[in-house]
């Protein structure tokens, strides 16, 4: 029974999260570090426990988490949506609820390229008549 546990990927911005859900009392570690030293932002740790709050799982499982790429809030997205991707593994009848929630959905929105002979993505260089 130890050695079952439930998988999700999950992505938000340029950061990358691999969840692990194992049989528990509720701990999270997040890169080997527990989670309160990882996301010292409660904003971030809200996001992030939203899915277990919604299925009422908050308890029932260990989290292991390997997130890389990205800033606090890109991590806490792809920590929240790998979570609710290894929930689904778990149970699919919680399918709807987090449907509902819009935690399956993948957030699609990166960062644009810059383009050449601009200053960055949209703004352009100052234009000069004379």
């Amino acid at each position: 029974m130890a050695d079952i546990q439930y998988y999700g990927t999950g992505r938000r911005k340029s950061a990358t999260a691999r969840v692990y859900l194992r049989p528990g009392g509720g701990e999270v570690k997040v890169n080997h570090k527990p989670f309160d030293r990882y996301f010292p932002n409660e904003t971030l740790r809200m996001i992030i426990r939203q899915p277990l709050q919604l299925t009422e799982t908050s308890n029932k499982f260990d989290l292991v988490v390997n997130v890389s790429g990205g800033g606090p809030a890109g991590q806490a997205g792809a920590i929240r949506h790998g979570i609710t991707r290894a929930l689904l593994e778990y149970n699919a009848d919680l399918r709807p609820a987090l449907k509902h929630a819009g935690l399956i959905t993948r957030d699609p929105r990166i960062k644009e390229r810059k383009k050449y002979g601009q200053k960055g993505a949209r703004k352009r260089f100052q234009f000069s008549k004379r």
